[in-house]
């Protein structure tokens, strides 16, 4: 038995690294961690290309500051720097294991070509060879190799920058076969995830000359969960507060109802989860998205409130504070900060389901008339046709006063049997209403109705005009104001009135 009180016990590199692959890394959180790289490398652009036949292969490269061999070495190392270190403002790393444990998640064999000053550095980690040397085995490259790896001769043309190459896919758990389609599907899926997790980096505003990402040669355009462009779309003011000095910045957003969402606004709001499984927290370190579509047991998620999602910006100096794992795909919200994220979501959620409360309420002065009245009851709500509608009062005009108590039992059926469940259904699914063909909206449509309403009301002088400067805020003309008050115009003011007007 050794006496020793100390004794230095190094991992086994084989069991090591074979173990280290099975941390989690799904293949395009694997690419995203390498361009976290190359952004804090100061890159102004990321190509990746890919070639699933022959000898597949997934290349990386970056035009960024490039590293010398003693540097490519030192970042080939496991554990590269430590995560109590400072980091600079804009860098994206944390544990110094992102490049290696990544790559190595994806293929058995990966190499790292860098460029510095004009001289190039080339290391590479193979598993079968670690595996057949039973130690941690570096390797350099023959110029012959170097040669043949894919990109080598567009890379050298760079003054500067770095190359990731991915090689031998040995963890797709697909047959020989089926490897092509595999590597081109996860690559679609790499698109996608890109594009949303470097959303706000991925734009002009970052330098001069914007930062782009390439695959295959075709740009990634930025998919923004919020919707910015969107006019309808709702900005709450930003909050700021302060934790251990430090600036935690939270900006709230309220999608528009889905009614307003074009087919491409839906797929960048939703995608193939849908509105509902995407609200909540959106966390970006560095502006670089790291998890979202969850509210972090604060509140629940629900239908209503299915159109709010807040943006938190954290500096990576509170990585600690967040349990940030090594993969940068999800944070735990620490409670010095739930308080505050509480009292947020409290005031949002509110704002979110007031877009989707039907707008049916009793009509002001200056409200829309509705046909749907929402009335609360002990234990919930309902909803009633508004009798006092002009619709509904025309007809009941123009129909013989024995008959009318049919036209109450109609709207009563029509109140009792008002698919609600189904609706409900159908909103969580995310379906987008399509009108009915005889709704009205066409300018021949209002007219036609418009005149009707009017002669069933039998109206004339100052009362029909009162009833006409109406009209505008009656559904369904409300939805067609500049329309109506065209017709009015067209249809019941004398043309020497319009003149004057």
């Amino acid at each position: 038995m050794s006496n020793d009180l100390e004794i230095d016990l190094p991992p086994f590199a084989p069991v090591l690294l074979e173990s280290m692959r099975a941390i989690g890394y799904s293949f395009e959180a694997a690419i995203a961690d390498i361009v976290d790289n190359s952004v804090s490398a100061t890159a102004s652009a990321v190509q990746i290309w890919f070639s699933p036949y022959g000898s597949p292969y997934v290349a990386i490269v970056d035009d960024g500051q490039g590293m010398t061999d003693d540097e490519l070495i030192a970042a080939m190392r496991y554990g590269s720097r430590t995560p109590l270190q400072a980091r600079a403002k804009d860098d994206l790393g944390r544990f110094g294991l992102g490049l290696k444990t990544a790559s190595l998640s994806q293929c058995r064999r990966l190499t790292v070509v860098s460029i510095k000053d004009a001289v190039m550095a080339v290391r590479r980690w193979d598993l079968d060879v670690i595996h057949r040397k039973q130690r941690w085995t570096l390797l350099g490259l023959t110029p012959e190799q170097i040669d043949s790896l894919p990109r080598i001769a567009e890379f050298r043309a760079l003054k500067s920058g770095t190359m990731v190459v991915w090689q031998d896919f040995d963890r797709f758990g697909v047959l020989p076969s089926q490897l092509e389609q595999t590597i081109e599907d996860r690559m679609d899926d790499a698109r996608e995830h890109l594009a949303l997790v470097f959303h706000r980096i991925v734009s002009p505003s970052r330098t001069a000359g914007g930062f782009r990402i390439t695959i295959n040669g075709l740009e990634v355009q930025p998919l923004d969960p919020f919707l910015e462009e969107n006019k309808a779309t709702q900005q709450l003011p930003v909050e700021t507060f302060f934790v251990e000095d430090q600036p935690v910045a939270v900006a709230p957003f309220i999608l528009p109802h889905f009614s307003k969402l074009t087919k491409g606004d839906m797929l960048i709001a939703g995608g193939e989860e849908g509105l509902r499984h995407n609200q909540g927290f959106y966390i970006y370190r560095n502006r670089r998205l790291i998890t979202w579509g969850s509210w972090s047991k604060l509140t629940r998620q629900e239908e209503l409130t299915k159109l709010a999602r807040v943006r938190v910006d954290i500096p990576n100096s509170l990585d600690h504070l967040w349990t940030l794992d090594i993969k940068k795909s999800s944070a735990t919200v620490p409670q010095v900060i739930r308080y505050n994220l509480k009292r947020i979501i409290e005031r949002i959620v509110d704002r979110s389901r007031k877009v989707y409360t039907y707008r049916g309420q009793k009509a002001q002065s200056n409200a829309t008339i509705h046909v749907w009245e929402r009335q609360s009851i002990r234990n919930g709500f309902t909803y009633k046709l508004n009798r006092a509608h002009p619709l509904i009062k025309a007809i009941q005009a123009a129909i013989p006063q024995q008959h009318r108590a049919l036209l109450q039992d109609l709207l009563a059926v029509v109140e009792n049997t008002f698919p609600l469940e189904l609706l409900y259904s159908e909103m969580a699914s995310d379906l987008r209403p399509e009108p009915n063909d005889d709704t009205i909206t066409t300018k021949q449509q209002l007219a036609a109705t418009l005149q009707r309403l009017v002669a069933a009301l039998s109206l004339s002088g100052e009362e029909r005009d009162n009833f006409l400067a109406q009209i505008p805020f009656i559904e369904p003309f409300a939805g067609n104001q500049e329309a109506t008050e065209a017709l009015i115009r067209e249809l019941y003011v004398q043309p020497d009135q319009r003149e004057f007007d």
